[in-house]
């Protein structure tokens, strides 16, 4: 962040250089791509994947939708729509702010194209069953997702009960964790660190981080069962 004094070392960590929060589900046919921050291309193709069977965004925040354009040359390749699931609400944003690819343009213009769709409570895709709830964050709703005994709560400041019993037996959970300091729309770190000890995930991974965590200094202050998570990383479904 421009203007911030980091401790020593910090930026030498490349653990603490992070781009926004997305994960993509690889199953044994597909793969789902969990919302498309700024930087998804570089996100996808840095891992290798060069395909998305289809997308869902959990909400229409600026860090979740605006790496969508980026979906044309999928489109291109295949010459059909991406399905992209999200709710109502935000299917009406994302038609306001890609109004382009909704439209008809001659040939040889290329545009991005949604399919877009409610979100069900079970989206089957890839050979991957992926369950869905609704968690708060501030006052909007964000779908959250179970695959097997693995959970990706994203932005986020109350679970309901019904969410809650979505997220007891898990292997692996990913949370939320935004800044040290409290937030009005998200788990903060003591707040997050307090759920995945209610939860009790065999692991935790704490995500959406901002530039206040040190990766290596924050670990070694955590119990062995909730760490950081960084670009990159691969959790076995």
């Amino acid at each position: 962040m421009l203007g911030s004094t980091y401790p020593p070392g910090y930026l030498d960590n490349p653990k603490n250089h992070r781009t926004r929060a997305s994960i993509i589900l690889l199953g044994p046919t597909g793969n789902l791509l969990v919302d498309c921050t700024p930087e998804m291309r570089l996100q996808v193709t840095g891992q290798g994947i060069l395909t998305v069977e289809a997308v869902l965004i959990t909400h229409t925040h600026a860090d979740h939708v605006m790496g969508m354009d980026d979906l044309r040359s999928l489109c291109i390749h295949t010459g059909k729509a991406v399905t992209v699931y999200t709710l109502p609400q935000y299917q009406e944003d994302i038609r306001r702010i890609y109004p382009y690819a909704f439209r008809e343009f001659p040939p040889g213009i290329f545009v991005p194209r949604f399919d877009l769709q409610d979100v069900p409570e079970v989206i089957e895709v890839g050979g991957l069953r992926v369950q869905t709830f609704l968690v708060t964050h501030g006052k909007i709703p964000v779908t959250g997702i179970r695959v097997n005994d693995f959970a990706y709560v994203t932005d986020v400041s109350f679970i309901p009960p019904e969410a809650w019993e979505k997220l007891q037996g898990l292997d692996v959970l990913v949370l939320d964790a935004v800044r040290r300091n409290p937030h009005p729309n998200h788990f903060s770190f003591e707040e997050a660190v307090d759920v995945a000890k209610q939860l009790g995930a065999r692991m935790t991974y704490l995500t959406h981080l901002g530039h206040d965590y040190d990766h290596d200094v924050t670990n070694s202050q955590l119990p062995s069962n909730i760490q950081l998570a960084y670009d990159g990383l691969r959790i076995p479904l």
